[in-house]
């Protein structure tokens, strides 16, 4: 797992200013659009300005473009185009590692992504509390998350355009709908249920509590779910890579 993680580094490391700006810069618009512009017509939420209410939500949603991108595109480079996984496999390197060290990959692309996110909050008047460190292995488990939900895809995948599928269908209703922009407890109980069954409510809902010291009643439901689907999601992609590579 590591030397596939490193040879992903070493890759990365040639082109990071690009991928930066990739992925970071929706959720860096949003603010500044969502924040500024909207939030100064918007009383408080939760007894946070508009601003400090979508800002963790808009550091979860960094973490899952890039690590959900980098699972799908960039993998999907690797598998059919360059033929760096057949390389691979050609080591000792098992299907197993080589899955594994993709979605830990992906997650660390996410979590930096996430800590750029978080460090530039001061610059928009949004203070995270000390809390906010706890949040760090809660942002790389959302990576392994998106990042194994990715490889799912590319196992499945034919071409680039069938992830344009998993980009409409998936990752931007998780954007519009988890929580980010509204308050979900001012939705009607079906309402509520149908956002809760969203992983990526879970890790707002959590972003939020950490970044302002706010631990809420329902953090450990929200832990468990998180750690639950990561695992279950892993699980899923290892068996659809290996169903992919080994013919």
């Amino acid at each position: 797992m590591f030397r596939v993680w490193m040879r992903n580094f070493r890759v990365w490391q040639k082109h990071i200013q690009a991928s930066l700006i990739g992925n970071l810069g929706q959720p860096f618009l949003f603010l500044l659009a969502m924040g500024y512009g909207l939030g100064r017509q918007i009383p408080t939420i939760e007894g946070l300005t508009y601003l400090q209410f979508i800002a963790p939500g808009l550091v979860a949603s960094a973490v899952m473009y890039s690590a959900a991108f980098e699972a799908t595109y960039g993998a999907y480079t690797r598998l059919s185009t360059q033929g760096t996984f057949e390389a691979i496999l050609m080591t000792p390197v098992s299907v197993e590692s080589l899955t594994m060290g993709e979605i830990l990959w992906g997650a660390t692309k996410g979590l930096i992504s996430g800590l750029i996110m978080l460090a530039a909050l001061p610059l928009f008047d949004v203070i995270p509390s000390y809390w906010t460190a706890l949040l760090i292995p809660i942002l790389f488990l959302e990576g392994m998350f998106f990042a194994a939900l990715g490889l799912v895809m590319t196992a499945t995948a034919t071409n680039y355009e069938f992830f344009n599928y998993f980009t409409s269908l998936i990752i931007t209703p998780l954007f519009l709908f988890s929580g980010i922009f509204f308050s979900i407890d001012t939705l009607n109980l079906k309402a509520r249920i149908a956002v809760g069954t969203l992983p990526l409510t879970h890790v707002v809902s959590l972003a939020r509590m950490l970044c302002y010291g706010k631990i809420g009643g329902q953090w450990q439901l929200h832990m468990i779910i998180t750690v639950v689907t990561c695992g279950i999601c892993c699980w899923i992609a290892v068996v659809l890579m290996r169903r992919r590579l080994i013919q």
